[in-house]
């Protein structure tokens, strides 16, 4: 029984003792986005614009060199932003964005700020505004 237990602590000595297999470690590689055309580009975001309610503003798109240019009138402050948004996930590696905003819409946005913060904004321990 002795020369069992001695014969398996050699044999663990000699092989256990190598270094442990170590299990190839995959790294993720994220593969680069295909390279669209300006015109790809161009008719990828002219029809998300289609899709969508600021159709209606009419803006006009142009694409060059990945850069996707922006033009027009808004009457909603957030839909500069969200033209912004929409030309990044059509492709355009960078946005000019030169959409104008009404004055009407600029007015109406300082007149929200004024007002305070909405209910849901309000965080805890600040007072909150007057009910409307």
């Amino acid at each position: 029984m002795r020369i069992v237990a001695v014969i398996l602590w050699l044999t663990f000595c000699l092989y256990g003792q190598t270094t442990p297999r170590t299990t190839a470690q995959h790294k993720r590689v994220q593969s680069p986005a295909p390279k669209l055309t300006d015109a790809e580009i161009e008719q990828k975001l002219k029809a998300k614009l289609a899709k969508s309610k600021m159709a209606a503003n009419g803006f006009t798109v142009k694409v060059s060199n990945g850069t996707a240019t922006i033009e027009g009138k808004a009457n909603v402050i957030q839909h500069k932003g969200a033209m912004t948004r929409m030309a990044k996930t059509a492709g355009a590696t960078r946005v000019v964005n030169n959409i104008q905003i009404s004055e009407e819409a600029k007015a109406k946005a300082r007149e929200k700020l004024a007002s305070g913060r909405r209910r849901a904004q309000v965080k805890r321990g600040e007072p909150r505004s007057q009910p409307r």
